[in-house]
């Protein structure tokens, strides 16, 4: 019998092992666990929802990792339509870490609590000879009120919103962990800035700024773009992206084009997908804009069925996640 695959668990694993050991089931459980939801909807009071999520954090730069402690799993919170308000975090240690480099993530962790309001209430720290490197399990808490909770779901006519940042966490992990490779066709400059772009890989700011005027939003983390197809499934409808309405920062271009890689599939967590009705286009990108974060308007969602990528005039099926390219990069780092 072969081994699970790098990554998240297929489609299929979800549906025959894990979906079917949850336990209890319970009347309080709105949304509970399915495909395409990053987050879980419980009722709290008669006027709120609480809503929880747990990420990973693992293999990522040292200097990342207590930003994205926070922001992974704080932006799945986001796109819900709720703030960060109670973090729970694990956080694990290999030998020899030095307290220096603690310190350092609690600090970071400390910063962007305090910048969107919320706090650690509890977890467990610890170093052990089992872990290999800095490892991080962040479970994130908020509520909502009812009538202003998102859902990652999509009707006929909604046109599909992105923020600029497609690519953007395939190019910084490259820029980390294959600097060598890349140096001789990038400079150190170029290289720097790359690396110092990972602020931009949270959707918490964008999915704030945006839930007024949206129906629903999701994060383009692993498998990028292609969580168009989950929206999808779950919805009931197609969609068609127009190629050329995609626009990258032009290092995360170069990056893609030296790996032989397509934008609509890489990783590319900070990248918000908003379901906007049509008449909300305009008012939202021109408030992402106005705070500094370039949106797109990038295609549609369809009555028909059919997930299409119109490139140069013509159509073709919108490519499906079939492994993420950042898992494999990663690997080939070690």
């Amino acid at each position: 019998m072969s081994g699970l695959p790098f990554g998240k668990v297929r489609d299929e694993i979800l549906r025959e092992v894990i979906l079917p050991n949850l336990g209890m089931e319970d009347e309080r459980i709105v949304y509970g666990p399915r495909r395409g939801f990053d987050a879980a909807v419980l009722e709290y009071d008669d006027e709120n929802y609480l809503v929880i999520t747990t990420d990973p954090v693992v293999g990522v730069p040292r200097e990342a990792f207590g930003f994205f402690a926070y922001h992974f799993a704080a932006s799945d919170l986001a796109v819900f339509g709720a703030e960060p308000r109670w973090l729970v975090i694990n956080l694990l240690f290999p030998g020899g870490t030095e307290e220096a480099f603690l310190r350092e993530v609690m600090e970071d962790l400390n910063d962007e609590c305090k910048r969107f309001g919320g706090g650690i209430v509890g977890g467990h720290t610890g170093v052990y000879p089992g872990v290999s490197e800095p490892t991080a399990t962040t479970t994130a808490l908020g509520l909502i009120k009812k009538n202003d909770l998102k859902l990652p779901l999509a009707k006929p006519g909604d046109r599909i919103v992105v923020t600029a940042k497609v690519g953007l966490e395939f190019a910084v992990s490259a820029a980390y962990f294959r600097e060598e490779e890349l140096s001789g066709v990038f400079s150190k400059r170029d290289l720097m800035r790359l690396k110092r772009s990972f602020y931009f890989e949270t959707v918490l700011p964008d999915a704030l700024i945006a839930r007024p005027f949206v129906r629903g939003m999701h994060d383009a983390t692993e498998g990028g773009l292609t969580a168009l197809h989950e929206i999808a499934d779950n919805s009931g409808v197609g969609f068609r992206v127009y190629s050329h309405r995609l626009q990258l920062d032009p290092l995360v271009r170069r990056v893609l084009d030296f790996y032989g890689l397509e934008p609509w599939s890489v990783s590319s967590s900070g990248t918000l997908i908003a379901i906007t009705p049509p008449e909300k286009v305009g008012p939202l990108i021109e408030e992402l804009n106005r705070n500094g974060i370039l949106a797109l308007e990038i295609g549609t969602f369809t009555e028909k069925r059919e997930r299409i990528l119109v490139e140069k005039g013509e159509d073709r099926p919108f490519p499906k996640f079939e492994g993420d390219p950042y898992v494999m990069l990663h690997g080939k780092a070690r």
